[in-house]
């Protein structure tokens, strides 16, 4: 069985999502009797206090019967996750207006991945028009105008992402990280530290945002503000491979503080 459990919207460990359980029955009687494999449904739920729920689902997805306590070793050797039902069931849940955002943003991804750069824009404007706050859209603009060297129409995104405090979660981690590399590498040096100062803000502990902030101070031309950050970075991560890397970089081109 897989333990590759779905998580919770919000990134922390509680489970929600559809799971299928397999039973052999014996159909017919007699000569005619066979045995057969079925696939029941069921909908996990985790609560607050970490009591995991199901609830068989009908054939048509909607919860039935009893909600039925079990422990999460139960789950993992006796139900196998259903991602695609779980997503079906999510996208039947949205509103006709946060589907379209949705479709739209999705429609973007492919086409900047394509390096459609200006038809990935027009559809993350659409997804904009409707909801101004929609992290991936604004990222997903945000790195196109980057990528076309529009800097300041991706400064005024950035200034918008700084904003967003969901900007900065677990679901968007990958694009948090692309956008703040390809601000640095695009020389916003003072954007891509303000931008990580503000992740710092609201994950303290994260040492590899002050590796990230070492790598954008040295670009910027400041290596004694990179040598701080890294050392922030050991202090919290001393095993942290790049950053001890970095260290013995700076030593051997003698920089200051280093």
């Amino acid at each position: 069985m897989t333990n590759d459990l779905p998580q919770h919207s919000s990134g922390r460990d509680r489970l929600s999502g559809v799971f299928s359980q397999k039973k052999i029955a014996k159909i017919g009687t007699g000569t005619t009797a066979r045995k057969t494999e079925l696939t029941a449904y069921f909908l996990v739920e985790e609560s607050e206090a970490g009591v995991i729920f199901v609830q068989a689902l009908a054939a048509n997805d909607v919860p039935f019967g009893p909600k039925t306590e079990i422990t999460r070793e139960d789950l993992l050797e006796n139900y196998l996750p259903e991602p695609q039902k779980t997503l079906s069931r999510t996208m039947a849940s949205l509103s006709p207006t946060d589907l379209e955002i949705q479709k739209a943003v999705a429609r973007g991804d492919k086409f900047r991945k394509r390096g459609e750069s200006f038809t990935a824009e027009f559809e993350y404007k659409k997804a904009l028009q409707l909801d101004m706050g929609n992290v991936r859209a604004n990222f997903g603009i945000g790195l196109c105008y980057i990528e076309r060297g529009e800097r300041e129409k991706a400064g005024e995104v950035f200034e918008r992402l700084v904003q967003l405090d969901a900007a900065f979660e677990d679901e968007h981690k990958h694009l948090f990280n692309e956008f703040g590399i390809s601000l640095r590498k695009a020389g916003m040096h003072d954007q891509a530290l303000d931008y990580y100062q503000r992740a710092l803000e609201l994950s303290p502990q994260d040492e590899n945002l002050h590796y990230n902030m070492a790598r954008a101070a040295l670009d910027k031309g400041d290596p004694q503000s990179a040598a701080r950050h890294l050392t922030a970075c050991l202090k919290l991560n001393p095993q942290h491979e790049e950053a001890r890397r970095f260290v013995e970089y700076l030593k051997r081109k003698q920089y200051n503080g280093a």
